[in-house]
């Protein structure tokens, strides 16, 4: 195969082509220090014996030569770089797609299309690595797993993927951005050989077939990860166990099984024990496995437990069956896939000191794994402490706004569930900063209200469409002002000059109102669903939920400058602390800190709970931290020593 070597030359503007030959070639142009360099990529004959054909053949397909089936490169080790080929598909029921980085029959990853899934499932394109001879598609499901596409059915469609380090990435045809990023690929930065993957029954067929290794693919940083807590980390498994030979409703001792190996093994970042990293498969028939940790108490309590599982899992607490769940593909109903996650929850009735929690995980196909995590856990940094909590009076409290004039807190009632409802009327409370309520229907008759701000003793505040302007003497709405053409304004911000922004996250615009006209100031692409909006130091901060950056935007030149990058979810809330550092909210129960380098971190975390964080109210002279829970309908007061 052409090998183009790229050596130190390069700095010289030279280059140097080696076992160069001359086959069907695409022309592939780079652009190196302003010089052109042409260098050719070969196409590899399906027929070639280059391949190592496991089954199927090749044959004429919509004016090709084409193969149908499962193939692999010889004396490839493939590591970083590109892979390229055409595929037609008839949308018929299948699984065609690529083998990568191949280290042996069990171990490799695997990227492939869903045919019968495209323009319909969010996972008609899926990333799934196959560990110990294990296909782990139930493991890995969503962002950077999984995604959605619309492809053509009977035209050859061209794929390309860049592969470098842990990560890759898919482009269809000729589409600069990516259908598909894979994040995080599951064996590292593994190296392997290379193969097209089939089911030779004529419902998918691959041609023009090439790849070249290049180490300089650039994929930037990669995403934040968004890491749960209360995730129970260290467990005991045992050896593979043929699951027709166990009873589900014992424990070991209670059957007599005194043969078990165990092994102390991990979870990873998330509480995932893959268990096909550590034990193989005996068979075709479905295996199982023990597992067990300890969970120490101070006092008798009950406590939830979420946890996910693949694909059937029974559950003991010293040594007493707890319940029995299965969750394998197509179980529950003929669409069932099985995908593992937090979806279940166990109450368990622990003693003071240690209990035993003891698991059986069966494994039939998809994948082999289980997590659990305490349901109730929370984090703080040291230094936030809770000083007063409402009663769950409101109705989906979404904002809070300090005003220091008259030392009262306002918190609009969105009411969530009340939307698009004529008899229903939204409202904003009145608060003290002990967390009493003084007035729950301050203000009524509001559309849905969210985000608010204070101009010139008057509270603007975001409505569905448009903006209520409420005088806080009189305590009633003295004017309205419409936006047309808005879809679900958001946050609002007023700058010195009196103009007020306004985010509208569901039609990816800044709008912004002078002289009670209302205009598109940004918009898509340069702001992907924005919601909270706040300035500071004559900037205008917007939380970019669509990208999860944190930007800063002069509006003199609308220069954007991405601040701090999160995890995926809604960017909620923004204020700055004594200390000079944003602290900003993730609307689903976590807030961070960022620091001037960009980098975040976790302050706080509530959203086992389901206690979420969405716009809340810092007062930095009482160090007094006010958040807004949404759904669980209450306000929280925090002292912090920032």
């Amino acid at each position: 195969m052409s090998t183009l070597v790229l050596s130190n030359a390069y700095k010289n503007k030279k280059y140097l082509l080696k076992n160069f030959k001359v086959k069907k070639s695409i022309i592939i142009i780079i652009i190196l220090f302003g010089v052109s360099l042409a260098y050719t990529q070969e196409i590899i004959d399906f027929d070639s014996s280059e391949w190592q054909k496991v089954y199927g053949e090749t044959s004429e397909y919509l004016g090709r030569k084409s193969f149908d089936g499962i193939a692999f490169l010889k004396d490839v080790e493939f590591e970083n770089g590109v892979i390229e080929f055409d595929i037609a598909l008839t949308g018929q029921r299948s699984y065609p797609g690529i083998r990568f980085r191949i280290q042996s029959r069990n171990d490799f990853e695997h990227f492939y299309i869903r045919p019968h899934r495209v323009g319909l499932y969010p996972d008609a394109l899926q990333y799934a690595p196959t560990i110990n001879g294990i296909g782990e598609w139930q493991l890995w499901n969503g962002k950077g797993y999984t995604s959605e596409v619309s492809l053509p059915e009977n035209e050859w469609i061209h794929v390309k993927m860049e592969i470098k380090d842990d990560r890759a990435r898919i482009f269809f045809n000729k589409d600069k951005k990516p259908a598909f990023i894979i994040n995080e690929l599951k064996h590292g930065k593994s190296r392997g050989t290379i193969g097209v993957a089939g089911q030779a029954n004529g419902t998918a067929y691959f041609s023009n077939f090439s790849y070249y290794k290049d180490d300089n693919l650039d994929f930037g940083e990669p995403p934040v990860k968004d890491i749960p807590v209360g995730m129970i980390k260290n467990w005991e498994i045992s050896q593979a166990f043929n699951a027709m030979d166990v009873k589900f409703d014992k424990t070991p001792e209670q059957q007599e099984i005194t043969d078990i190996v165990w092994q102390k093994v991990e979870a990873d970042e998330f509480g995932l024990v893959d268990v096909g990293k550590y034990v193989a498969r005996l068979g075709r028939a479905p295996d199982m496995i023990f597992a067990r940790t300890i969970i120490n108490v101070e006092e008798d309590t009950i406590m939830e437990y979420r946890y996910g599982y693949s694909d059937a899992i029974c559950i003991f607490l010293n040594q007493q069956a707890q319940c029995f769940g299965n969750s394998s593909y197509q179980k529950r109903d003929p669409s069932f896939l099985g995908i593992i996650g937090l979806n279940d929850a166990v109450f368990l009735s622990l003693k003071k000191g240690d209990n035993e929690l003891l698991v059986m995980v069966a494994e039939s196909f998809g994948g082999w794994g289980f997590m659990f995590q305490n349901g109730n856990e929370v984090f703080f940094e040291e230094g936030i402490t809770k000083v007063w909590e409402t009663e769950k009076e409101f109705a989906t409290s979404e904002s809070v706004l300090y005003d220091s004039e008259r030392e009262i807190i306002y918190v609009t009632n969105f009411d969530q569930f009340g939307m698009g409802n004529p008899q229903v009327s939204q409202s904003i409370s009145k608060l003290s900063l002990e967390g009493e309520i003084i007035e729950m229907d301050w203000i009524s008759s509001l559309n849905n209200p969210l985000g608010m701000t204070i101009n010139n003793d008057e509270l603007y505040v975001a409505e569905r469409k448009g903006i209520a302007i409420i005088d806080l003497d009189k305590g009633e709405i003295i004017e309205r002002i419409e936006v047309p053409g808005a879809v679900f304004l958001n946050d609002i911000a007023v700058d010195d000059n009196g103009n007020i922004f306004i985010s509208d996250s569901r039609k990816n615009i800044i709008w912004k109102i002078t002289n009670k006209k209302a205009e598109e100031f940004l918009s898509y692409p340069d702001v992907e669903d924005p919601n909270v909006l706040y300035f500071h130091n004559n900037k205008l901060l917007i939380g970019n939920s669509g990208d999860s950056w944190l930007k800063e935007l002069d509006i003199e030149t609308k220069k954007i400058t991405n601040v701090a990058s999160f995890p995926e979810g809604f960017i909620d809330g923004i204020r700055v602390d004594n200390n000079g550092n944003y602290i900003v909210s993730l609307w689903k129960g976590k807030i961070y800190r960022v620091k001037d380098s960009g980098e975040i971190e976790l302050i706080f975390h509530t959203e086992n709970k389901g206690y979420f964080t969405a716009d809340f109210e810092y007062i930095p002279e009482k160090n007094l931290l006010i958040i807004p829970t949404f759904f669980e309908n209450r306000v929280v007061g925090y002292k912090t020593d920032w």
